[in-house]
């Protein structure tokens, strides 16, 4: 009984920060899941409104378009018509200093998601690891007591093992996949801006900037 006990205390400090990583995990998920989903519901659809006001030669419109709909494509493209005046290397410059600016907003906290994913699985094997040290020590000790080793003296260590591999990768698991489907929604959002930052360029410059290339 003393055995177990013990192990019941270890478990809980070996799992302190599996569910700690796990509230970390779901928060993380939960900010960048509705972020991602109020750029896709409200605002994408901007886009070809920008670049038709701007075919048009409607510039103070289209910058006017992106002040109202602010998020990180439109600020890009603002940041490209605000030098429409100027060459096409200034307004390229602009638009790429700006992705500079607003592409990590598109991956905040998804380095540490990541990281998350990556070291639970590490924590449950730290418990294991401790829960198969306790089961042998308990085996030591109680051989040399009494000679007859129960299965209930080494049930808290095994116990230990086994709950901490299985809370570690039940958190690591969800993490790194959402991780991955999080990491390609940035390169999808990234692309979209790219092609919306060249389509602009070519309405600007009359198509030069495609003939050009």
């Amino acid at each position: 009984m003393e055995e177990l006990i013990l192990a019941n205390k270890q478990l809980i400090w070996l799992l302190s920060p599996i569910i700690l990583c796990s509230v970390f995990a779901l928060a993380i998920v939960l900010e960048r899941a509705f972020f991602y989903l109020t750029i896709r519901t409200n605002k994408t659809e901007a886009l070809s409104q920008i670049i038709k006001l701007a075919r048009k030669n409607k510039i103070t419109e289209a910058i006017e378009l992106c002040q109202a709909k602010p998020f990180y494509a439109t600020n890009i493209l603002k940041a490209g018509l605000s030098q429409s005046q100027k060459t096409k290397e200034v307004m390229e410059e602009a638009m790429e200093n700006a992705s500079l600016y607003e592409v990590p907003k598109l991956e905040k906290n998804l380095n540490f998601l990541g990281t998350i994913a990556h070291i639970t699985p590490l924590l449950g094997l730290l418990g294991t690891v401790i829960g198969m040290v306790t089961t042998f020590y308990t085996i030591e000790q109680v051989t040399q007591a009494a000679g007859i080793v129960n299965p209930s003296d080494l049930a808290g260590g095994i116990w230990t093992a086994l709950i901490t591999t299985a809370a570690g990768l039940s958190v690591a698991i969800p993490s790194y996949i959402m991780y991955n489907y999080f990491i390609h929604k940035v390169r999808l959002m990234t692309l979209i801006a790219e092609r919306a930052s060249t389509e602009l360029l070519e309405v600007l410059m009359g198509g030069s900037y495609h003939n050009e290339v």
